[in-house]
Formats: C-alpha cells, structure tokens, sequence
C-alpha cells in the first residue's frame, strides 16, 4: 500500500471524516467541513512526500527542531501551528496514527473527539 493510501485509511477511520480534494491535493475533513490533514506531494516543488496537520501548541516547534528530517514547518499554514510531516522517509504508521488523531481532536467537535476515547 502506497503512503497515500495508508493516510487515507488512517484519516477515513475517524468519525465522520471525509476526503475531498483541496487546492489540488487530496484533504481529510469533519463533518466535510474543517480540514484537518491536507497530502502534499512535491508541493511547489519542494521535492517532499507528505501531508500537513494541526498540532497541539508547541509541538511543530519541538518536532522540527529535534527531528528536521521527518518533520518540518509547512507553507500557508506553518505560522499557525500546523506540522509538515514527510511520508518519503522511514515512516512509523503508528506515530502517524498518532498525529493524525491528535490533528483531529483539534478540529473536531467534543462529542466526536470523545468517540476516540
């Protein structure tokens, strides 16, 4: 299976979420509404594979600053907090699992956040 296809099945596990395309890239929404991961693949060129996220305070700053290989502060949306996350690298399903959810729990409503727990 392709990253883009583990991403995918990892996003469309969680309650009521829905892909659609976004400025030309596959994105995850809740309830069709609140985008909570957006693929990027070569965005602008930048030779990468991976996808973008909200992250809870302080996380895209420690993450890029202790493992700029694997994460990095992505265009548009990096001054806001949201993490970059390379998918062309030696990837660990679960912490992206991980950081997919938590992505979630930031957009999400509480009842379907707490459908997680």
């Amino acid at each position: 299976m392709d990253a883009l296809e583990r991403l995918r099945k990892v996003c469309l596990a969680l309650p009521e979420a829905t892909e659609r395309p976004s400025h030309g890239s596959p994105a995850w929404f809740v309830r069709e509404k609140k985008t909570f991961v957006t693929f990027a693949d070569n965005h602008h060129n930048d030779g990468r594979l991976a996808f973008w996220c909200p992250a809870p305070p302080g996380v895209q700053e420690e993450l890029v600053r202790t493992e700029p290989e694997r994460f990095f502060r992505p265009a548009y949306v990096g001054h806001r907090g949201w993490l970059g996350v390379r998918l062309d690298v030696d990837v660990d399903w679960s912490e992206i699992d991980q950081i997919v959810r938590d992505a979630y729990r930031l957009v999400a409503p509480k009842s379907l956040v707490a459908q997680l727990d």
